[in-house]
């Protein structure tokens, strides 16, 4: 009785959710209650083991049988589409990260200055954002970008949880990883993450191809992938090492020694197509590995390994909510009885594979950079598949039942995670573009121009102007005829105090002025000097 109370004050909770009373929940943030209710489920096994199932669950399950795979994927497909576009209502502005993407994208194709762009970053995404910029030149096109990669990487997902389960089994994976806040959260913005994570996926499939099926030509493929997953995401390079090792641990060296010429196939395109980076990065840094160390020290960590404890204090509830959590969990668990069985088969070797990538990549990442649920997509969606074998495996003949059941959960969860991201997540970041976006609005003009702020992609983006901080405004001279703007919010970050200031100002005349806002960052303070 206490694992159905639980499980239906989950239900509960949702549907909460749903009808737009998420409010009575702290933050819209729903209790995990289901992390109580796996525990349960599994001490009273013996007696719902032996009950028969109802007679109405027997009859939905065998209806829902009737409907091939594909067709439940595009309705979770266009699930995703209808989300991604209500979404974008609650959340209308470019954000920081997204900012710094899309005024790259506009510099390439108008010549409007890069503002909070960086050398060390990849340019795959601003390319992308260039080709939707040529259809229409607007946030929208380049949301829409956003919302084809996520399409892309969902069914990258199904296709390949279809060939390692079921097609039915993969549909629920897919419906797993979209419920997760971690995933929704980003489905709506103009980001590289689940993009690259579906290129992640492949080079994952094609690694296991290679050492099941014979004389197969997946390993240089892979290597192709991983290169196009490298100038979409630098950040990829971790899991990419982290995916490696785990291949190395699961299949063993001599496995892969074995591939012979199609190794060295791998290695050749792997090392061609890194190339242009490497000379790249020598011409900016002095050193082939200086744009990926540059990368890396972006990150915002106070102590080496942060990120790391970051994973292990989220893992795995808050990257996938608490019916993802518990599924994942049951994918660990299936890889740890996979590498204590020793019995060698192919799909034994599989499962430790992906259970050792979705470790070492939790690892790799958490030592080298901070911690966001962005970065560990990967280990989510391999634990998800193999939470799902876990499952079927443990009900037996009842699991299609039970995944059937946990199906519908997670598109009821799906669409009450909608809900969180909307009315819970979006919030915050919408109260500061109410601010920073009215402000640049103001501040545009057809002339050069350079705005000072803590704000700087984002006022660069709606503004059109060049952005840099207030550090960074120390260490340059702006060129000769450039409107320079020195930006000050009520509530902002990153800004000088009056001493700082009065020496940024050096003695020139200015223009002051202030714009009143209703955003969180209250009213700014704009001062325009005098051009020298």
């Amino acid at each position: 009785m206490f694992a159905v109370a639980l499980t239906l004050a989950a239900v509960g909770q949702q549907l909460l959710l749903i009808v737009g009373l998420g409010g009575l929940l702290p933050g819209w943030q729903p209790w995990p209650f289901l992390l109580g209710a796996a525990p349960a489920w599994w001490l009273a096994r013996a007696r719902w083991r032996q009950a028969d199932p109802p007679r109405p669950l027997i009859r939905a399950t065998r209806a829902l049988r009737r409907i091939p795979g594909p067709a439940y994927l595009v309705t979770v497909l266009a699930l995703t589409a209808g989300i991604w576009a209500v979404l974008q209502e609650h959340e209308p502005h470019l954000g920081h990260e997204e900012a710094v993407y899309a005024n790259k994208a506009r510099s390439w194709a108008d010549g409007t200055p890069d503002a909070g762009w960086g050398p060390y970053r990849p340019l795959g995404l601003p390319a992308l954002g260039r080709l939707a910029l040529a259809v229409h030149d607007d946030v929208g096109s380049l949301r829409a970008v956003a919302l084809l990669l996520t399409l892309l990487t969902l069914t990258t997902t199904y296709l390949v949880a279809a060939h390692w389960t079921t097609p039915r089994r993969a549909v629920v994976v897919v419906l797993l990883l979209l419920s997760g806040l971690g995933f929704l959260r980003r489905v709506p913005e103009f980001l590289n993450d689940i993009g690259t994570t579906g290129l992640l996926l492949i080079v994952v499939f094609l690694l296991t191809r290679a050492q099941e099926v014979r004389r197969s030509y997946a390993l240089p493929v892979a290597a192709a992938v991983a290169v196009a997953a490298f100038y979409l995401r630098y950040g990829s390079a971790g899991n990419l090492l982290a995916t490696a090792l785990a291949a190395l641990f699961a299949y063993g060296p001599r496995a892969w020694l074995a591939q012979g010429r199609r190794l060295a196939a791998a290695l050749a395109v792997l090392a061609l197509g890194l190339l242009p980076h490497f000379v790249h990065a020598t011409q900016v840094t002095g050193s082939p590995l200086g744009l990926i160390l540059w990368a890396g020290s972006q990150a915002n960590r106070t102590y080496v390994g942060d990120g790391l404890v970051y994973y292990l204090a989220i893992f795995p509830y808050r990257l996938a909510g608490d019916l993802g959590a518990v599924v994942m969990t049951g994918g660990m668990l299936l890889a740890v009885r996979a590498l204590r069985g020793g019995d060698g088969g192919t799909r034994a070797a599989r499962r430790v594979f992906l259970g050792s990538t979705s470790v070492l990549v939790l690892v790799v990442l958490g030592l080298v950079t901070d911690g966001e649920p962005r970065f560990v997509y990967l280990p989510v969606i391999l634990l998800t598949v193999l939470g799902v074998e876990a499952l079927a495996e443990l009900t037996g003949r009842r699991n299609r039942g039970l995944l059937a059941a946990v199906a519908g959960l997670a598109g009821l969860t799906t669409i009450g995670t909608a809900h969180v991201v909307a009315h819970g997540a979006m919030p915050g970041p919408d109260r500061l573009s109410r601010s920073t976006v009215p402000v640049a609005e103001r501040l545009a003009t057809n002339d050069p121009c350079l705005l000072v702020t803590g704000y700087e992609p984002e006022m660069g983006w709606y503004s059109g102007c060049d952005a840099v901080t207030y550090a960074q405004y120390r260490r340059m001279t702006p060129p000769p005829g450039t409107h320079v703007t020195l930006v000050l919010f009520e509530h902002g970050r990153l800004q000088p105090d009056d001493t700082a200031l009065a020496r940024l100002i050096a003695g020139r005349d200015t223009t002051v002025r202030t714009i009143p806002t209703d955003g969180a960052l209250g009213t700014a303070t704009v001062i325009t000097l005098a051009p020298v």
